[in-house]
């Protein structure tokens, strides 16, 4: 049934605005955007499908056997880090930046739409195709590396999930610090370039030297790596599995208190 709101005449206006309905329409209307803007999707949508295949190359290399891995245990996290990194992480910087610098961000906010909405409805579409991405890659790599089912599921899940929100806000951060629509195709970099190498996506931390694996393992990518990771192998402790979940919250929360604190609405002059 639906809910209509009345005016004073008690004549029906329709129907009721809701934060979902708002963020909804947004996400559509921002879905679309995207698909326009060709190079953004190419990089988010294709580009995670190629890197995992120079993984599987180096992992076939490594000395896992070792540290109880298999090539498939190094790939489907990395295919997963690869898909956050790039449809949601570097995607939304772009994205954040340019509706900013257009002002559409600025003439949002004189709507309905709150601040938390018209963030989470521009990022919805570029999380959606994330989520979707990273299914497929676990399927794919599943069937042509020929992975068991996962003993700790819900491990994988909960990484995936955290991975994808905490992705999105350091999104927002950094377009905070980002000027122009050419300079978000540079900011990401760092921390993209600081993951893939230091997250466990190429190299599993269990083959570092333990103090340098101490100092990976606070990146932010790491904890989703390890929980993806963990899920497959059955081998994260209840104290590791609870060290990566509180290493990805806090990750999360200082990024929307970073949010919250330092995202420019209007361009930056």
């Amino acid at each position: 049934m639906t809910v209509t709101t009345e005016d004073r005449t008690g004549a029906a206006r329709g129907p009721a605005s809701t934060p979902l309905r708002r963020m909804t329409a947004l996400a559509r209307a921002e879905l679309t955007l995207l698909g326009r803007a060709k190079g953004t999707l190419f990089a988010a949508v294709f580009v995670p499908l190629v890197l995992p295949l120079s993984v599987r190359s180096a992992a076939e290399e490594m000395d896992l056997a070792g540290a109880g891995l298999t090539p498939g245990t190094v790939v489907l996290p990395a295919a997963v880090g690869f898909s956050l990194l790039f449809a949601v992480y570097s995607a939304l910087v772009g994205v954040f930046v340019v509706r900013r610098e257009e002002l559409v961000l600025k003439r949002l906010r004189t709507g309905e739409l709150r601040d938390a909405e018209i963030l989470g409805g521009s990022a919805l579409p570029a999380v959606v195709i994330g989520l979707a991405q990273c299914l497929l890659l676990t399927a794919g790599c599943t069937l042509l590396l020929d992975l068991p089912a996962p003993p700790a599921p819900h491990l994988a899940v909960l990484g995936l999930l955290l991975g994808l929100v905490m992705c999105a806000a350091l999104a927002a951060v950094t377009a905070a610090f980002t000027r122009t629509g050419e300079s978000a195709q540079v900011t990401p970099m760092p921390l993209m370039m600081v993951s893939v190498i230091g997250s466990g996506m190429f190299v599993p931390l269990e083959l570092l030297p333990d103090k340098l694996a101490s100092v990976c393992e606070l990146l932010p990518l790491t904890p989703v790596v390890a929980l993806v990771r963990g899920g497959w192998t059955g081998d994260l402790s209840a104290g590791e599995a609870l060290g990566a979940l509180a290493t990805a919250v806090a990750w999360t929360v200082l990024a929307v208190f970073a949010v919250r604190r330092w995202f420019r609405w209007e361009p930056r002059r």
